[in-house]
């Protein structure tokens, strides 16, 4: 099983732990794990701000770097949701078309992959006794329809998952939306995190969202840790 990691930008560029984590389960599912250096960026921050040339030029890049591996397996929601939900589209009515349908057919976030491709779970009790909160990125919840996945590779391993009133509720991140407007994202994420329960993390499997999430914390005074589903599935599966 060939399986390209495709870290993405903001997974390498702020938690390259969790790349390396990701890199660590794939090869602990049986996978052989390569990250093509061609492949850069997904196009999504150009497709999202209506530059389509630009993301199609970067999408076309994708499409070379993984074009021998049986499945590309990405630790961000988001840019796994523009490999499998826009590429399409993008490159519809160009000689790429064809290799975009295909990429989408075998790209997977993470979790997914993890839990519905391979059925890999972290050892049972490693994480018992944990009490742990969950955010899926908008990316992943209502384009990849991936709520579940991280879930059971969590509660696999004996964590208790709470939930809370604001759960499924967008952080506030969005990219430039973030950007454009911050009094309006940063009040998105202060109110996701002022119905959290007594949880002693929060757990995310997209870089933007933990980002956001993370520096709002901060800068409201909070001290609960958030962390990449990755690096807390890897500490659970070796004991780290």
């Amino acid at each position: 099983m060939r399986v390209a990691l495709f870290p993405s930008c903001m997974a390498e560029g702020f938690y390259p732990r969790a790349v390396e984590d990701a890199r660590w389960l794939l090869r602990a599912a049986g996978a052989e794990v390569t990250t093509p250096t061609a492949a850069t960026c997904c196009g999504q921050p150009a497709y999202s701000t209506g530059h389509h040339a630009d993301a199609r030029a970067m999408m076309r890049q994708c499409l070379d770097a993984f074009d021998g591996a049986d499945y590309v397996v990405l630790p961000s929601g988001s840019c796994a949701s523009m490999l499998r939900c826009f590429a399409p589209g993008l490159m519809a009515g160009s000689d790429a078309a064809p290799a975009a349908d295909a990429l989408a057919t075998r790209s997977y976030e993470l979790a997914q992959f993890l839990d519905d491709v391979v059925g890999w779970h972290p050892p049972s009790d490693s994480l018992a006794g944990r009490r742990l909160v969950v955010h899926h990125g908008c990316h992943a919840l209502r384009e990849l329809r991936a709520a579940g996945a991280a879930e059971n590779l969590l509660r696999a391993a004996g964590a208790e998952l709470l939930s809370w009133p604001a759960q499924h509720e967008c952080c506030g991140f969005g990219g430039a939306f973030a950007v454009k407007m911050p009094e309006v994202s940063a009040a998105m994420a202060d109110r996701k995190l002022d119905t959290l329960p007594a949880a002693e993390l929060l757990v995310s499997a997209d870089p933007g969202c933990l980002l956001q999430l993370a520096g709002r914390a901060a800068a409201t005074g909070r001290s609960l840790p958030v962390r990449h589903l990755a690096s807390v599935l890897r500490e659970a599966a070796d004991g780290a």
